[in-house]
C-alpha cells in the first residue's frame, strides 16, 4: 500500500482559524461521535501530543495514542473512490487553470469540491463514513483515541489537502502521475501539418511537470512552518 507518515504534531493549544475543508472534517468527526464527553477527551488528547506518528494511506490511516500510563494502536477507515469517481476528480483538476497549483500550495478551492459533488463525487467525508479500530477495551466505535486521531487529521488535512484525497485513494504521486498522463493526449503528441515527428513538442505534461517542480518543494517547507503554528480551536 502507497503509504505516507506524517511526524508527531506538538502539544499545542487552539487558535487558528482553521480552513473550510478542515471545519467539514472536523464536522464529520462530531457527528460520527456517540456523545460529547467522547469528543472532549478525543479533543484533549489531540492537543496534548498523545497521538504518535500518523501513516496515512489509501483508505485509512493508523497511529498509537498515549493515554495516562497505557498506549492503543488506532486505526480509521474511510472509503475510496472507485476508478470512475477517481478519474472524474483527476479530471476535474485539470478542467481548471490553477487547480493543482491550489492543492499544492494547500489549498482546497471551494469551486473545486463543489464541482467534484456535482459530478457525483464525494471528497469531504461524513460522519457515517468514517470507521475505526482501537486496541482499548471501549465499546464505542470511534472510541476516544479514535476521535483524537481523526482530529489531527483534520488538523493534516487543513495544512495539506492531498492528505484528504490519499485517504480516498488518491494520493499526492498517483493525482500528479494521473494527470501527467490525462493531458498527454494523441493530439498533443501528433506532429501539425507539414511538421516532421521530431519537430512537435507536448507542452501539456511538460507544465504540469514544471508546475511541480517549481512549487513542491517551497510548498513542502511553507508546510512545515504552518505545522507548528496552532490549529483551529475546536
Amino acid at each position: 500500500m502507497n503509504a505516507t507518515t506524517h511526524p508527531r504534531l506538538a502539544a499545542r493549544r487552539g487558535g487558528g482559524a482553521g480552513t473550510w475543508w478542515s471545519k467539514a472534517v472536523l464536522r464529520a468527526v462530531e457527528e460520527a461521535a456517540f456523545g460529547e464527553k467522547d469528543l472532549r477527551v478525543g479533543r484533549r488528547l489531540a492537543r496534548a501530543g498523545a497521538v504518535g506518528a500518523i501513516t496515512v494511506g489509501e483508505g485509512g490511516a493508523v497511529a498509537a495514542v498515549s493515554d495516562g500510563q497505557d498506549a492503543f494502536t488506532v486505526e480509521v477507515t474511510v472509503p475510496v473512490l472507485d476508478t470512475a469517481d477517481a478519474a472524474a476528480v483527476v479530471e476535474l483538476v485539470a478542467a481548471e487553470s490553477g487547480r493543482i497549483g491550489a492543492l499544492l500550495a494547500g489549498q482546497l478551492p471551494h469551486s473545486f469540491v463543489e464541482a467534484v459533488e456535482e459530478a457525483g463525487v464525494e471528497l469531504l467525508p461524513y460522519g457515517g463514513e468514517l470507521g475505526s479500530a482501537c486496541s482499548c477495551d471501549a465499546w464505542l466505535d470511534p472510541c476516544p483515541h479514535a476521535l483524537a486521531v481523526l482530529t489531527q487529521l483534520a488538523w493534516l488535512i487543513q495544512v495539506d489537502p492531498f492528505v484528504l484525497t490519499h485517504l480516498r485513494g488518491l494520493s499526492r504521486e498517483r493525482v500528479l502521475r494521473d494527470l501527467h498522463r490525462l493531458v498527454r493526449t494523441p493530439a498533443v503528441d501528433a506532429p501539425l501539418d507539414g511538421e516532421s515527428a521530431g519537430d512537435s513538442a507536448p507542452s501539456g505534461p511538460d507544465d504540469v511537470d514544471d508546475l511541480v517542480v517549481a512549487e513542491d518543494a517551497a510548498v513542502r517547507a511553507a508546510r512545515l512552518l504552518r505545522l507548528e503554528s496552532p490549529f483551529d480551536a475546536w
